[in-house]
């Protein structure tokens, strides 16, 4: 018997299937061999891998324990984090709002204990780096600057 994750795994992999299967109707580039679909059916193919991996580890597990009262609370600070950050991006920058979403939503989601203050700036620095420097550098997508702090 399938629960939420099962059937929110086979919309999902519907979604990315049928998605994936209209990427065919993308022209083809003259110019560079990877075309307007390249990307889409690479996320498309991720998608639906992901997907198949939820159903099946949802058909093979075990049977839930006790649930804990629904954090309804987290889910609306989260909410609540997330406009921040998307209100301090044209002020701050990329850089600096996503360190900052990045490093608040960690410490919200789980406060950390002793060095593991040393692990959430770790991921909010690598995670801010390493998206900055794949759009910015790869992608060459030009990422918001901040109007108080120049970059």
């Amino acid at each position: 018997m399938l629960t939420r994750d099962g059937v929110a795994g086979l919309a999902c992999l519907a979604g990315s299937l049928f998605l994936l299967w209209l990427s065919r109707g993308l022209p083809q580039s003259a110019l560079v061999p990877i075309g307007p679909a390249f990307y889409p059916r690479i996320l498309f193919g991720i998608t639906a891998v992901l997907a198949a991996l939820l159903i099946v580890s949802d058909l093979w597990r075990r049977p839930p324990a006790a649930a804990g009262s629904p954090q309804y609370r987290l889910v609306v600070l989260a909410f609540a984090i997330f406009a921040g950050y998307v209100i301090l991006m044209p002020l701050l920058g990329y850089r600096v709002a996503t360190l900052l979403f990045v490093g608040v939503l960690q410490v919200v989601i789980e406060p950390p204990r002793g060095h593991r203050w040393l692990l959430v700036a770790a991921v909010a620095v690598g995670t801010m780096l390493g998206t900055y420097y794949v759009f910015e550098g790869y992608l060459s997508v030009l990422l918001p600057r901040g109007r108080l702090t120049g970059f």
